[in-house]
């Protein structure tokens, strides 16, 4: 980590981001928006993951953001890849070695409620991990024991819901539930998921938030909603509907975020 955080803060020039974005399915435009961006591939970062994920970009785009000094992976590597729930690990501290205090982790999910439609944005208040993994596993110290009650910041999920209030873009809150994957729920497993208090599924960022956590970061994440869960609506699910759908709930969640910068970090 310290390798690839000293060649991160080399290329960065004197850019000292506070804030990581981790940007998932239909997030990749938000990096168009950066102003004098600093580019480098995942391929250049020693221990850094290779995504097999199409749209899925796999490099760091920093630079400003509505004005704020910003640091983001344009892509992520997931558990169902490699079987390893800690492929995220290396490049979060790296984000942590650079300097960066904040996370906001991004996603493509499907919806376990009528009113939260196919290209809606919801905010995670809370996850429930259903795949039993857990990037921990492995680490030898009593660091291991991550305290999850306030996984997901108040004081960053307050600042993403005034900007979304300020953009314009009706924001939903739930709790996120994570599947394994590759494979989509069943309508069984659906239903027990919305038995179980699950809002959405998806197959990423319970990992990262566990990882964050145990790095100390502040951490707040949001989902594109991209389907209905299996059973809810006609016809089979499938990754092109995915990204079909993402870059609609990706523009309102895009919204959101440059907002959010241009309100500045909040205090904590």
């Amino acid at each position: 980590m310290r390798e690839a955080a000293d060649l991160l803060i080399e290329k960065l020039n004197g850019l000292a981001p506070q804030l990581g974005l981790v940007l998932g399915s239909g997030l990749g435009g938000l990096v168009d928006v950066v102003e004098e961006p600093v580019r480098l591939p995942y391929s250049e970062l020693p221990g850094f993951p290779r995504s097999g994920v199409t749209g899925h970009a796999g490099e760091i785009v920093a630079g400003y953001l509505s004005g704020l000094p910003v640091i983001m992976l344009a892509g992520r590597a997931h558990y169902y890849e490699h079987g390893n729930p800690a492929a995220m690990r290396p490049a979060l501290e790296t984000l942590w070695g650079a300097g960066v205090k904040q996370l906001i982790l991004t996603n493509a999910a499907g919806s376990l409620r009528k009113d939260m439609p196919p290209g809606s944005v919801m905010m995670i208040e809370d996850h429930i991990n259903f795949s039993g993994a857990n990037p921990m596993i492995g680490e030898g110290s009593d660091r291991r024991f991550v305290g999850m009650t306030e996984a997901y910041d108040a004081g960053m999920r307050s600042a993403i819901s005034k900007a979304a209030r300020e953009s314009g873009v009706d924001l939903h809150r739930g709790v996120y539930m994570w599947f394994s994957g590759p494979t989509f729920e069943t309508p069984a497993e659906i239903r027990m998921a919305r038995l179980l208090g699950g809002d959405a599924v998806g197959m990423s960022t319970v990992p990262e938030v566990i990882i964050a956590r145990y790095l100390g970061l502040r951490v707040a994440a949001c989902s594109v909603i991209t389907n209905l869960g299996a059973g809810m609506s006609a016809g089979e699910l499938s990754h092109q509907e995915t990204k079909d759908m993402a870059p609609v709930g990706g523009e309102k969640l895009s919204r959101i975020l440059t907002r959010l910068c241009a309100d500045g970090l909040p205090e904590g």
